[in-house]
């Protein structure tokens, strides 16, 4: 049986939602850059983060921030530790306005997937004037992965285009049978 795999993204048009900004440190201080959550490998970070509403609402389950970083609550988070426990390292986070701590969900593993003849990828080339981009990846579209290339990960970024956070069946299921909310599967 082949594994199946989903691109796990915030539902932005979830009625009602907040808006969440990028996480700050204990100090209230921006990070430098917020995209070290979604690069595939172990955050070393000191002291609790805080995590700025950006806009009033709804507060949901799963959450991707103005950099995309995914922020969870308590019940998203006990699945990813439950179930893929070597691939995620969950970071606590206060979110302004909220009693419960979150937590920023970090992808410790990235693969290289990305089933390029099923994909729509583009690559950048000499006469985009990025010498140091040439051969990688422009843009991926209609993205489909290779699962035999996957392994025993259950959630992780694909090497090459990082930003895409992918997740296994069994978690997808999982997420689907609490009713987490905020969240939008895409089958890869």
């Amino acid at each position: 049986m082949t594994s199946r795999f989903f691109e796990l993204s915030d539902d932005a048009s979830w009625p009602g939602r907040w808006l969440l900004d990028d996480p700050m440190d204990a100090g209230l201080q921006e990070l430098e850059d917020a995209r070290i959550f979604n690069r595939g490998h172990r955050v070393r970070i000191e002291g609790r983060l805080r995590i700025p509403v950006e806009h009033p609402g709804q507060a949901l389950d799963f959450t991707q921030t103005a950099s995309m970083v995914p922020v969870v609550g308590r019940r998203v988070a006990a699945i990813f530790a439950d179930l893929a426990p070597n691939d995620v390292q969950l970071i606590l986070a206060n979110v302004e306005g909220e009693k419960d701590p979150f937590r920023i969900l970090v992808a410790t593993r990235l693969i290289r997937c990305i089933d390029e003849p099923r994909s729509r990828v583009q690559f950048w080339t000499a006469e985009d004037g990025l010498p140091e981009k040439v051969g990688k990846y422009y843009a991926v579209d209609d993205l489909h992965i290779d699962p035999t290339q996957v392994g025993e990960a259950k959630v992780f970024r694909l090497e090459g285009w990082a930003g895409t956070l992918i997740v296994s069946e069994d978690i997808k299921l999982a997420l689907e049978r609490i009713r987490a909310t905020g969240i939008l599967f895409t089958e890869v």
